[in-house]
This record gives C-alpha cells, sequence and structure tokens, in this order.
C-alpha cells in the first residue's frame, strides 16, 4: 500500500532539515494519510479535487451514476453494463477498473463536470452509452434524463441534439416491453437454447445474439433509427432473457 502524505512528508522534510526532519515529516505525514484514508495518489487527487478518470472510467463513473439514480441498481442495469465491457473489448484488469468504477458512480460522490468538460471529442459515445443505460429497462425516469441532459451540457451538446440521440435507443412505441421476470421457457426460446442446454452453449448463445443485435454495430453500418430502435429493444430483452435463465439455472 502506497501513502503518499508520509512520502511527500518525508521528502519536504528530508529537504528542509535532513534525516529528522525526514523523520517528522513522514510521522506527519502517516497521520495525514490515515485520517484522510489516502492509500494511493488517486485518493490524494481526489481528495485536492483534480481526479482525472481515464476515458473508461469516466464512462463507468456515469453509468454506476445513472444505475442508481432511481435509488436501486437492478439485474438490467448489471447486464448493460457487462454489455459496454465487451462492447469496448476490455482485458480483465480493464473490467476490473470498469467494475470499480461503476460502483463508485453508484455513490454520486464524484464531480464529473470537469472530467466531462475534456472529453468532448468522445461525446458521442458517452452519451450513446448513457442512453443505453437509461433505455435498458424500457423507460427512462425523469432522473436518468435530468442526468443525461446535465452531462450532455457539460459536453457541449444542446438538449435538442441529446433527445435526437436518445430517440435512437427507444423502444418502439408499438412493442410492450417485456416483462422483468418473463417466462423461463420464452427466453429459452429467444436466447435459442434449451433445458439440457450446457452453461457454455447458453453463455455462448447470449454473446452471439448481443453481438448481432448490438445497436452501435447496426449504427456503424448506417442502419435507420428505426432499425436501431428495434435493436435496443432486443438487446434489452436478450439481457432479461439471460438475467432470468442464469437465476433459475443458478449460472455464474
Amino acid at each position: 500500500m502506497l501513502w503518499p502524505a508520509t512520502l511527500l512528508g518525508a521528502a519536504a522534510g528530508l529537504a528542509l532539515a535532513s534525516i529528522p526532519g525526514a523523520l517528522l515529516g513522514g510521522l506527519l505525514g502517516q497521520v495525514l494519510d490515515r485520517r484522510l484514508r489516502l492509500h494511493g495518489w488517486d485518493n490524494l487527487r481526489q481528495r485536492l479535487g483534480r481526479a482525472t478518470p481515464g476515458d473508461d472510467q469516466l464512462l463507468f463513473l456515469m453509468l454506476g451514476r445513472l444505475a442508481k439514480s432511481d435509488g436501486r441498481v437492478v439485474q438490467s442495469h448489471i447486464q448493460q453494463a457487462r454489455s459496454e465491457m465487451q462492447r469496448l473489448g476490455l482485458d480483465e484488469a480493464g473490467q476490473r477498473r470498469a467494475i470499480e468504477s461503476f460502483a463508485r458512480g453508484k455513490t454520486g460522490r464524484d464531480n464529473l463536470r470537469t472530467p466531462l468538460q475534456r472529453q468532448r471529442e468522445q461525446a458521442d459515445a458517452l452519451l450513446r452509452a448513457c442512453w443505453r443505460m437509461a433505455w435498458v429497462d424500457g423507460r427512462v425516469s425523469p432522473s436518468e434524463h435530468e442526468l443525461i441532459l446535465l452531462w450532455g451540457k457539460w459536453l457541449g451538446w444542446d438538449s435538442a441534439r441529446l433527445e435526437r440521440l436518445g430517440e435512437e435507443y427507444a423502444p418502439r412505441r408499438s412493442q410492450q416491453p417485456a416483462p422483468a421476470g418473463g417466462s423461463y421457457q420464452e427466453a429459452l426460446r429467444l436466447l435459442g437454447v434449451s433445458e439440457s442446454s450446457e452453461p457454455e452453449q447458453i453463455k455462448r448463445a447470449y454473446r452471439r445474439l448481443l453481438s448481432r443485435h448490438h445497436p452501435d454495430k447496426l449504427a456503424g453500418s448506417g442502419a435507420s433509427p428505426e432499425r436501431i430502435r428495434e435493436a435496443t429493444e432486443t438487446t434489452r430483452q436478450l439481457h432479461q432473457a439471460y438475467a432470468l435463465i442464469r437465476q433459475r439455472r443458478d449460472l455464474r
């Protein structure tokens, strides 16, 4: 474990009063580290108000904040976060950082204004991911909508442009959202598996269908907004179906 204030105190003490100063500075720094619970340089920068999360960390901070904005994170939110990790192709270490950022985002303690203002070139990708998270349960709550409008403003987007982007991910109005619990047999049919399918077969089927219907892939190929909305709805249903099968089969 790294104690930043201890190191800084020891270095300053050494410069001012040689070894005795280093010992005293290190001791005072250790007290500060423990009192402020500083376990590394990131903690120190956050305390000083200059925390600069990386692109992926910032995204998952935002997704965690959105998921928790109505007070409760549900399985579809978690599945959507995993889908974003898969979309980004994160390795094991990247996934760990993403999970940590998602959990940290749920606390709502991070001030995202400055980091977002520095990411205007990435605004489209960040806001698309936010709309996908907001629409994953079939509706956008007022608190989710308010957050996305605020973040869009910090990223330099006007509200009309934001609303148009959000409509690309809205479920088709003619469709009724699948119930969160759903039917186990319907979930199996949606994934194209059976009750006797092995866990790895179910997982492969789920990932293959997600890849086929992912809204970003369709958007990149020039699909129409209507087709992207259909894909978003299908993706939401796939998340719910897989969550139901995992629960029923006790899959990890």
